[in-house]
């Protein structure tokens, strides 16, 4: 799922390249995509049928429920010589609860993230309003990379182009002509219709 957020903007607005007079001559195109588990998806569809009136019933899941399963964090940048390079957080239920009781790994990446921001912005009073790129990532991961479980940076030899019999379940957009000389162009990327 690409949902909207606010880094999709900053990420691509602070990684573009201009010219002498300001034209941008480069923009990377930044998504912020989520791949709910199969019980939030399903109760997606079920709030789809229901027009997105939200259920009569519903509940929050407590530990006696959510018994396995990690919540994989992080940001995957491709076009370059590596191909795709993928550096994030990974971390389980129950390295979770080690360090919060009674919360998820969701909650507690999150959480590490705000907590290490405040803790600059207090020592950084004077800054002004900040993006979060545009923090020192080595003070931020200082305070944060206790609470986020398995830290990865690591290349994939992955590129749009690949295991592209997937285009049997989900139809291609029969307009996409593939950018073969760039493949690393958006119309590559096999999106369900």
């Amino acid at each position: 799922m690409v949902v909207r957020h606010g880094e999709a903007f900053g990420l691509s607005d602070s990684l573009t390249v201009r010219n002498k007079n300001g034209r941008a001559v480069y923009r990377p195109t930044v998504h912020y995509a989520y791949m709910p588990c199969d019980a939030a998806l399903a109760s997606l569809v079920e709030l789809a049928a229901r027009s997105y009136q939200m259920q009569p019933d519903w509940r929050v899941m407590d530990d006696t429920e959510i018994v396995s399963g990690e919540d994989i964090l992080g940001a995957l940048v491709m076009g370059h010589k590596y191909n795709s390079w993928w550096t994030g957080s990974i971390l389980s239920i129950d390295q979770a609860r080690e360090v919060v009781p009674g919360q998820n790994a969701t909650t507690i990446q999150v959480a590490a993230g705000v907590e290490s921001c405040f803790a600059w912005t207090i020592n950084n009073r004077n800054k002004g309003l900040c993006r979060p790129e545009d923090l020192p990532y080595n003070e931020i991961l200082k305070v944060a990379t206790p609470y986020l479980g398995q830290i990865v940076s690591r290349a994939y030899d992955w590129t749009p182009l690949q295991k592209r019999h997937l285009a049997e379940v989900f139809k291609e957009n029969p307009h996409n002509d593939r950018a073969k000389g760039d493949i690393w162009q958006f119309q590559n990327f096999l999106l369900p219709l």
